[in-house]
C-alpha cells in the first residue's frame, strides 16, 4: 500500500453553504444571523443550516427553532430554496474547474481535488486562487475552507480544523489547513474524535469502552484493533488512512430510493400526510426509473407525536407508478387501522427497497406480471419522456397538488446532489 511523501489531496467545504447562498442572493441578509428552515410558519420544525453570524450566538445546524430563537432572538428564518441551492453549486463546480480539476463532488457542500504538480508545491496560491475566483465570478458572501493532506480522509479532517482554528499561521486558520506528511501525527492529535469522519455518537460510546477517548488513542491501536471495533473492514481501512497511506474510497452500491418530508401544519392529519407522501414515492420511483432499477419492497414511516409509525411491504420487483402505488395505498389502509383517527403525523417517509438493475430483474414464479407490467411500464415511459421535454409534471397519475413550499422529492440534502428532474 502506498504511502504519499507530500501532499496529493485537497479537501473544500463551503462554510454555512445553504445560509450564505441566500445571503448572496438577498442583500437585506448580508451581515445578520440567518437561519434556513423547511417552511415559515411554525416553530415545531428545525433550523437545518445557519450562517455564521448565528453561529456566534451558539445555533448551530439543524436544532430545534425555538431553540434557536432563544439564543439568537433576532435570527432571521428564511424558507428553503433547494432548487437555487442546486444551481448554486453546479455555478460553483464551473468556477472552480477553471482553477483545478475536480475529483468528485462529495455532497451539495463538498468536494475533493487531487493535486497537480503545482498544487503540491504551492498549495496556499492554489487555494487562494480558488476562493478569489468565487468572491470575484459569483459573490464574497459564499466562502468555503479547504484542507490539504496526503489523502482525501486526512485531507477533509484538516478542513474542517482550518476552520475552527484559532491559531493563525500561514498555513493554517483562516479556512485553510495544510497538513504536510513530515507534520503527522502531530497535527491529528489535535482533533478532537468526533471529527474524524465515520465516528458519530454510538462509535464514540463503542471506542469508550475500548478505553479510546482521544485522537492519539485511536492513532496508536494496531490496525486488526480497528477492525474489530468497527465490526468490518472499514475500521482497518480508516486506520491506514488516519496513518498517511493511499487509501481510495470505495464504489457506493444504490440500496434504495427514498423522500422524507417535515409536513406543513395545514397537513399533519391522515388524510394530509397520505397525499405528500404519495407525491414523495412518485418522485422516488421516477428516480428508480432514471436509474433503470426495480424495487422489491416499500417502507412507510411516520413521525408522530408521541413516538413514531412504521411497517413494510414487498413488491414484486417493480418500478411502475401503478404497482407502487397500489402498495403504499395498503400501507395507508394498514396505519388507518392501527393509528387513532385524530393521530397528528410531523413527518412522513417513503423507501423503496431490495433494488435489483434492469438487467437482472429477479421475477415472482407465482405471480405472471409480465404482459401488464410491461403496459404499465410503457406507459410511465411515456410520460417521463414528456415529463422530462418540459421540465415540468406534465402528465402524472392521480392528482398532482405540491405542499405548501413545493420542494415535493426536491428538498435539501446533505448526502446527495439533486438533479434538476427532481424539481420538476
Amino acid at each position: 500500500m502506498r504511502k504519499p511523501e507530500t501532499i496529493e489531496r485537497l479537501y473544500l467545504d463551503f462554510d454555512g453553504f445553504f445560509a450564505s447562498v441566500e445571503q448572496q442572493c438577498d442583500k437585506s441578509l448580508r451581515g445578520r444571523p440567518v437561519g434556513v428552515v423547511p417552511f415559515i410558519g411554525t416553530d415545531r420544525t428545525a433550523v437545518i443550516a445557519c450562517s455564521k453570524e448565528a453561529k456566534a450566538f451558539g445555533v448551530k445546524n439543524v436544532m430545534r427553532i425555538k431553540d434557536a430563537k432563544r439564543l439568537c432572538p433576532d435570527i432571521v428564518l428564511v424558507a428553503q430554496k433547494p432548487d437555487l441551492y442546486r444551481r448554486a453549486h453546479n455555478a460553483l463546480l464551473s468556477e472552480i474547474e477553471t482553477v483545478i480539476a475536480i475529483d468528485t463532488a462529495k455532497s451539495i457542500d463538498e468536494l475533493t481535488c487531487i493535486l497537480d504538480d503545482r498544487g503540491r508545491k504551492h498549495p496556499e496560491q492554489l487555494a487562494h486562487e480558488i476562493k478569489s475566483t468565487i468572491a470575484q465570478n459569483i459573490g464574497p458572501f459564499i466562502t468555503c475552507s479547504i484542507g490539504f493532506a496526503a489523502n482525501r480522509q486526512l485531507a477533509k479532517i484538516a478542513c474542517k480544523a482550518g476552520k475552527d482554528a484559532t491559531k493563525k499561521t500561514p498555513n493554517y486558520g483562516n479556512g485553510l489547513a495544510i497538513w504536510h506528511p513530515d507534520m503527522a501525527p502531530a497535527q491529528l492529535f489535535q482533533v478532537k474524535l468526533a471529527d474524524v469522519p465515520g465516528i458519530g455518537e454510538s462509535m464514540k460510546m463503542r471506542l469508550a469502552r475500548s478505553f479510546i477517548t482521544t485522537t492519539e488513542q485511536l492513532y496508536n491501536i494496531q490496525p486488526k484493533h480497528m477492525r474489530k471495533i468497527w465490526n468490518n473492514v472499514n475500521g482497518e481501512r480508516l486506520w491506514y488512512a488516519l496513518h498517511g497511506y493511499d487509501i481510495q474510497a470505495q464504489p457506493q452500491k444504490r440500496g434504495m430510493y427514498g423522500h422524507t418530508r417535515v409536513l406543513p401544519p395545514e397537513a399533519r392529519s391522515i388524510n394530509g400526510a397520505y397525499e405528500i407522501a404519495r407525491l414523495l414515492l412518485v418522485k422516488s420511483s421516477r428516480r428508480l426509473r432514471r436509474d433503470e432499477f426495480y424495487a422489491g419492497g416499500l417502507w412507510l414511516w411516520l413521525s408522530l407525536k408521541d413516538g413514531s409509525w412504521m411497517h413494510n411491504l414487498a413488491l414484486p420487483s417493480v418500478n411502475d407508478e401503478q404497482a407502487i402505488l397500489t402498495v403504499h395505498k395498503h400501507l395507508w389502509e394498514i396505519a388507518r387501522s392501527q393509528l387513532p383517527r385524530n393521530a397528528t403525523i410531523y413527518n412522513v417517509g417513503v423507501t423503496l427497497h431490495s433494488l435489483s438493475e434492469a438487467n437482472a430483474r429477479q421475477l415472482d414464479i407465482f405471480n405472471n406480471d409480465d404482459a401488464v407490467r410491461q403496459k404499465w411500464e410503457n406507459v410511465n415511459g411515456a410520460m417521463d419522456v414528456l415529463n422530462a421535454k418540459y421540465s415540468s409534471t406534465m402528465v402524472h397519475m392521480g392528482e398532482w397538488k405540491p405542499p405548501a413550499g413545493g420542494h415535493v422529492g426536491g428538498k435539501i440534502s446533505y448526502v446527495r446532489i439533486p438533479s434538476a428532474e427532481d424539481f420538476y
